[in-house]
């Protein structure tokens, strides 16, 4: 008896869930990197020059070529594998300490908490020194990824960034090292609220549609993981949109041409409804809505296979 409740408490260690992670960010945004591209340069239209998404993405391709719908893959596919990392490990760190001792069980409030943190961790700050420096690191790839998707033109010496170091040097060089935390408070409630969402979602999906639970030693087949992950990304786009635009405007705008337009993630608020009307607050949605689920999709498809293989061969005894 004593060995079989030690076994059900046993879980999958953070580290394999930031390993699962970034290997899925991998191949999540190799897939959909054009989706994200169309997203940012919808978000940053500000004179209606778009008339949406399938004009945009064509546009794109007439004016610039079919390989500037993978531009800022190299700091993008960095910054999702950093990401990913530092989101389910964190996470799984956690849910770990809101856990009930004897049950080993957690509540919907300690899921719920968990990632919400684990997502202000994403988005901002880790204590720790060597965590920090990812933070940084990603952070920086996040801005830098914007700058060079709002770039247009096929000639070289029309572009103000040649590639992700210049336009990481210029970024300092012109705004200061805090021009590479642009944008961080409402990416804080975004990613915050996106990951509560998220993470509780992913688990009552699992549970309701396929009966898994974690350690109990099943593995989803790849297309249930899919639809789990999907419809668990499906939410926090429309909850959190107007953090998602006021977050690429205060990332693109720089000080070139003399004052910031916008002052904080409040006055971006105030000044896109004031100027662009309510509607301009989810500009970029629909591309957002075809790019998280799916991303979210593939991601845990990923993920779920290489905890799930963890899971039956170190926690439990069921063959392969």
């Amino acid at each position: 008896m004593a060995e079989e409740n030690s076994r059900t408490k046993k879980t999958i260690p953070p580290y394999m869930k930031a390993i699962s992670g970034s290997l899925g960010g991998i191949v999540e945004a190799s897939c959909l990197q054009p989706i994200d591209v169309i997203k940012t340069r919808l978000q940053l239209d500000r004179t209606g020059s778009y008339k949406g998404i399938v004009h945009c993405g064509s546009a794109i391709v007439n004016n610039e070529g079919v390989r500037a719908l993978w531009k800022g893959l190299t700091p993008f596919a960095t910054h999702l594998t950093l990401k990913y990392a530092l989101r389910m490990g964190s996470n799984a760190v956690l849910q770990s300490a809101f856990k009930d001792e004897e049950t080993g069980k957690i509540s919907p409030a300690g899921r719920v908490m968990s990632g919400f943190g684990a997502g202000v961790l994403e988005a901002l700050v880790i204590v720790t020194p060597f965590e920090d420096f990812l933070h940084k690191f990603g952070r920086l790839a996040s801005v830098v990824k914007i700058r060079l998707q709002q770039q247009r033109g096929l000639s070289p010496e029309l572009l103000r960034y040649k590639g992700p170091v210049h336009c990481a040097r210029m970024i300092v060089r012109e705004e200061g090292i805090l021009g590479l935390w642009a944008g961080a408070a409402p990416t804080v409630m975004r990613n915050g609220t996106n990951q509560a969402a998220m993470f509780t979602a992913k688990n009552a999906f699992d549970t309701m549609l396929w009966k898994k639970h974690e350690g109990d030693g099943k593995v989803l087949q790849p297309w249930q993981s899919m639809i789990s992950g999907f419809l668990a990304g499906t939410a926090g786009p429309i909850c959190t949109g107007p953090f998602d635009v006021v977050k690429t405007r205060l990332m693109a705008q720089n000080k070139s041409g003399g004052k910031l337009k916008y002052r904080g993630m409040f006055h971006a608020i105030a000044t896109i409804h004031a100027e662009e009307g309510l509607r301009a607050l989810w500009k970029g949605l629909i591309p957002r809505l075809m790019r998280i689920p799916p991303g979210q999709a593939i991601m845990w498809a990923v993920a779920d296979q290489i905890t799930g293989f963890y899971e039956r061969t170190y926690l439990t005894n069921a063959p392969l």
